[in-house]
């Protein structure tokens, strides 16, 4: 009977561990596959995204957001997960250009620890940036609830944008960075007014990276179809420190949430579709109309350039012609 009891309270002790993990440590990432299989599948999530071995898709078309810049009139729930900070959405945000309608659910950050400005989960070429912010959606076409779409593939679809540090505030992350001080500590959860979301993404919209892998905490399921945008957003440093400052892991002031990011996962035999030729991937649309505009105006003033000095030319060889002209007509009366 005792051997029983205690058999029991092993079991239990052991189902409570496996439901428990963390970035570090003995629950870290590392022996997520342990208690978590699908951790250790083959088409994980993030990755590193090699620009060079990617394949241009020219089907691939702008994604479309719905519902972004409609705020509404009620409150969002921020919530310190003690993993991340989450902002819960209405499912009236949605996404087109996918093969089916995803709703949106929630949106959390990823960062580093203080200082640091390295924090974003994916990477490009092997260079991470300072955050990232995920947008999390479920495929309402087929599926229910995000539970049932989040074993099911390509029942989800999550949005990943890589965030850097600019000179400036950025206003529309500002909605979420000014309430961690009221949701300092784990479980803890704050009301925020509506805004639009649709400032959170970057301008071009077009220019992506998709391919097919997970969700980059436990349990892992590998039903996500990733879109990862080349452009990237920024924050100002201090918008960074308040992010790596603010919150805790834990219910008391004793262990700092930073650096919840997982490393880049095998590729294995993955493909990396891209919506656009790397020709155009270091330029967006409004800098290509910049730099057109600017060849444009070069090329009229080189024009320009060019006539004054074929007009100065001329004058000089018609100034020439008359002096040779009047130098005969001396020799022929002398």
């Amino acid at each position: 009977m005792l051997l029983t009891l205690l058999l029991q309270v092993t079991w239990t002790l052991a189902a409570l561990g496996d439901d428990h993990w963390t970035y570090e440590g003995p629950h870290g990432q590392d022996h997520w596959p342990a208690s978590f299989p699908e951790c250790g599948g083959n088409a994980q999530s993030p990755i590193d995204i090699q620009t060079s071995s990617v394949t241009f898709d020219s089907k691939l078309p702008a994604l479309q957001p719905h519902g972004y810049d409609q705020p509404g009139t009620k409150p969002l729930e921020l919530h310190n997960n003690g993993h991340t900070v989450q902002l819960s959405l209405s499912p009236t945000l949605y996404l087109e250009g996918l093969p089916r309608k995803y709703v949106a659910v929630q949106l959390h950050l990823h960062w580093g620890q203080k200082g640091s400005l390295t924090g974003s989960e994916h990477q490009i070429n092997s260079e991470a940036t300072a955050a990232e912010l995920h947008i999390v959606h479920y495929d309402s076409d087929s599926y229910n609830s995000f539970g049932e779409a989040a074993k099911s593939a390509e029942g989800l679809a999550v949005l990943g944008i890589l965030i850097e540090v600019g000179e400036t505030e950025n206003p529309a992350y500002e909605h979420i960075l000014s309430h961690l001080h009221e949701i300092r500590y784990k479980g803890q959860a704050t009301a925020v007014p509506p805004f639009s979301v649709k400032e959170l993404l970057p301008e071009e919209l077009a220019q992506y990276f998709r391919y097919n892998g997970s969700l980059t905490t436990p349990p892992c399921h590998q039903s996500v179809l990733w879109t990862v945008f080349s452009q990237k957003v920024q924050i100002s440093k201090e918008q960074l420190e308040k992010l790596q400052e603010t919150l805790f892991s834990t219910e008391e002031p004793s262990h700092p949430l930073g650096q919840n990011y997982r490393v880049p996962q095998p590729l294995n035999q993955r493909t990396v579709l891209a919506s656009f030729s790397q020709d155009e991937s270091s330029y967006t649309r409004g800098e290509m109309v910049s730099l057109g505009l600017g060849i444009l105006f070069g090329s009229a003033c080189l024009l320009l350039v060019i006539y004054f000095i074929a007009k100065r030319t001329r004058k000089k060889r018609s100034r020439l012609e008359k002096s040779v002209g009047f130098t005969s007509a001396q020799a022929t009366m002398e």
